[in-house]
């Protein structure tokens, strides 16, 4: 079955806003995989007077959902300070593009998490902001919240398909509860890996399904 995108996605899609590099950027910060698919890098040019976004570009390697969110991120970011900025929502950058499908949603996700690096990386080397979290079944549960179902474009935790967390020097252990013939499992098992794997004193991941 084709995937139906909205006139906005698919003018962003064909017309990305703010697509490039920017030379000297203040900070940049990339997101995804190309291996999982998707991969969004987000470059920042920022007013230290005002921490204002002066200017925003990005590169994107995948979907045209991917390239729209991209682009759709960029313009709800710039003008805005980069505290206005980090609050901007994965939903918030879906609902601009008139909604995705539910298999694309984590293209948004991935869009905001691409900016929000960014912010925090600047606000960690200029203003000497710490956002490196504790490993704890807390903060794993946290950032499982950015993983997305595809069918239904809802996080696994809100759908409780998180069974079990466990944490052991290092070792991060999640089990799920999916179907073992489902075609989703193994990109969201790939996605769990890639979010938990960022998060300091994480030295290996491994997901079961149950």
């Amino acid at each position: 079955m084709a995937i139906k995108y909205t006139a906005k996605v698919i003018e962003h899609f064909k017309n990305p806003h703010n697509i490039g590099i920017i030379e000297n950027a203040d900070a940049c910060a990339t997101e995804g995989s190309p291996a999982c698919g998707d991969e969004i890098t987000v470059y920042l040019k920022i007013d230290k007077a005002t921490d204002r976004i002066e200017d925003v570009k990005f590169q994107s390697y995948g979907c045209a959902s991917n390239i729209a969110t991209g682009s759709i991120i960029t313009d709800l970011a710039k003008g805005k300070t980069i505290d206005e900025a980090e609050a901007i929502t994965w939903k918030q950058a879906a609902d601009e593009l008139g909604g995705l499908p539910p298999v694309k949603m984590h293209c948004s996700v991935l869009a905001v998490d691409g900016l929000r690096s960014a912010i925090r990386k600047y606000k960690k080397e200029m203003k000497g902001i710490d956002y490196d979290s504790t490993l704890d079944v807390k903060t794993v549960t946290e950032e499982l919240k950015h993983v997305l179902w595809p069918p239904v474009g809802v996080d696994i935790i809100t759908l409780k398909m998180v069974k079990y967390i466990g944490i052991d020097q290092g070792a991060v252990r999640v089990e799920v509860s999916v179907g073992s013939d489902d075609k989703f499992l193994d990109p969201t098992v790939n996605e769990i890996i890639e979010h938990v794997s960022k998060i300091r004193g994480v030295k290996s991941v491994n997901v079961e399904n149950v």
